[in-house]
Order: structure tokens, then sequence, then C-alpha cells
């Protein structure tokens, strides 16, 4: 299976390892990406690959996708664990995403109250003010942390931001006061000749010193799972994920491994 783009507003539902039967909305355009990172990883490829050419949907569109679908759910009584925000970017770009939460909260109450509302972000626009106090008010505001050191970082998210720092993403979900997940992934590989590895001593070291920090109420660790859109990249072994885990619960914090 290839890297690939999401072409609807909502997709699935569909099952994640880490969320349980989600249904997925994506609020970034269909025809490309929209992201300040660019994740070697990402399954919706490189954005200079994929650069997106069309505009995000408007707000009433996704209050009107997700209605639909919800209502069709509903009617055949097979209802979502989670509404997910991911896609073809950083949900957090939209510039309605505060209202978009806004519409998904009314709709889940509606339509599925047992389900919750969860928002996968890279973490990099916590600093809007307005992204921040939405994020706050979803159920699950799972924010990435893939490294707590720049040079990691830079290999591995690759922030499109000239001024980025670790530093500063770590202060900002400081701000959550513990109400985040920090999801995490572990990998190895190669690329331009340069080893590229986030599970040393010294990095996983580092990046628990981050928690600590952040103090969130729950760790997510998982390793690459689909075709990569640089293919050197290799799972790490699920032994070791629970070696990594194990460190995370003596520090303190629940945490779940996703292999």
């Amino acid at each position: 299976m290839g890297t690939f783009l999401f072409q609807d507003i909502v997709y699935g539902p569909v099952h994640s390892r880490r969320l349980g039967v989600s249904l997925g909305v994506n609020v970034s355009p269909a025809d490309g990406k929209r992201c300040t990172f660019n994740c070697i990883y990402c399954e919706c490829g490189l954005n200079e690959e994929r650069p997106a050419t069309t505009k995000a949907p408007r707000r009433e569109e996704v209050r009107g996708a997700l209605e639909a679908k919800l209502l069709q759910m509903a009617a055949a009584e097979a209802y979502p664990d989670v509404i997910t925000f991911s896609g073809n970017g950083e949900p957090t770009l939209h510039p309605a995403f505060a209202g978009i939460i806004d519409d998904t909260l009314a709709l889940r109450d509606r339509l599925c109250p047992q389900a919750k509302v969860a928002v996968l972000s890279n973490s990099t626009m916590v600093w809007k003010d307005a992204v921040f106090r939405a994020l706050c008010r979803v159920d699950e505001n799972i924010m990435k942390l893939d490294s707590a050191t720049d040079a990691l970082m830079r290999q591995i998210d690759q922030p499109v931001q000239a001024g980025f720092t670790c530093g500063e993403v770590i202060r900002q979900l400081c701000r959550f006061d513990g109400k985040v997940c920090v999801q995490t992934i572990f990998l190895r590989g190669e690329r331009d000749g340069a080893v590229i590895d986030n599970t040393g001593d010294a990095a996983v070291g580092a990046w628990l010193e981050a928690l600590k920090e952040i103090c969130p109420r729950r760790v997510m660790i998982y390793t690459v799972d689909r075709e990569t859109p640089v293919r050197s990249l290799r799972k790490v072994p699920k032994e070791e994920l629970e070696a990594i885990a194990d460190r995370v619960r003596a520090a303190g914090f629940d945490v779940s491994v996703s292999a």
C-alpha cells in the first residue's frame, strides 16, 4: 500500500490502533497536503510531492458532511467510538477550526453522545488562543511530540517554520495543565547518508524530561505501520517499545503501546 490522500471531508469509520472505531474528519484540501510539518513517515506523502491547489472545505460544508454521516450511522445503529480530526495535513490550520469544533461537539451531543471528539495535531498551532481554547473543549487533544531535541525533530518531522524549536512546542503543551495526550512515533532509518533514530538512550531521556514538564494525562507511543514516503524507515520491535513504555510508567504516566 502506498501513501494516499483523503478525498472526502468525512471518511470511514476505520479501526484505529489507538482510538477504536474512528470516524475521520479532513478539514484540509482534498487534492493535496497543507501542513506545518513535512513528516518523513506521513501516510499522505511529503508536502512537496502533493501540494494543495484547492481551498479547504468551508465550515458549513464540514458541518453538513458530518451531520449526514452521523445520521446515516445512527439509522444503522452503528455508532463511532470517536470522531477524529486528522486528514491531509494539520487540522488546526483551518481558519474556522474553533467554529468547526463547536459544530462537531453540538452534532455529537445530539446524534451520538457516547462518542468522543479527538484532534490529532502536530502541536505547532497551540500558540493561537482560538486553537488552544478549541483543543481544551474536545475529549482527546492528542498532540505530537516525536522528539525533544531540535536536530531529531528536524530529521523526523521537518517543520516548515524557520524559527521552529522543540522548547517552544513543549512550553505551549504545558499550557494544557495536563489535559493533553502526547503521541510519539519511534522509528529508525537512513536518509541521504544520515542515520535517523529516536530510540537511543539520550533521545528517549530528553523526551522523558519533556513529558515531566508537560505532565500529560496519557502518552501514546507507536511505530511505523504503513508504507512511508521515505522508504528506508523501519519499525521498532514491540519489545523495545514496551521497554520505552516502562520508563514512561516509572515516571508516573499512563501509556499505551501500538506496535
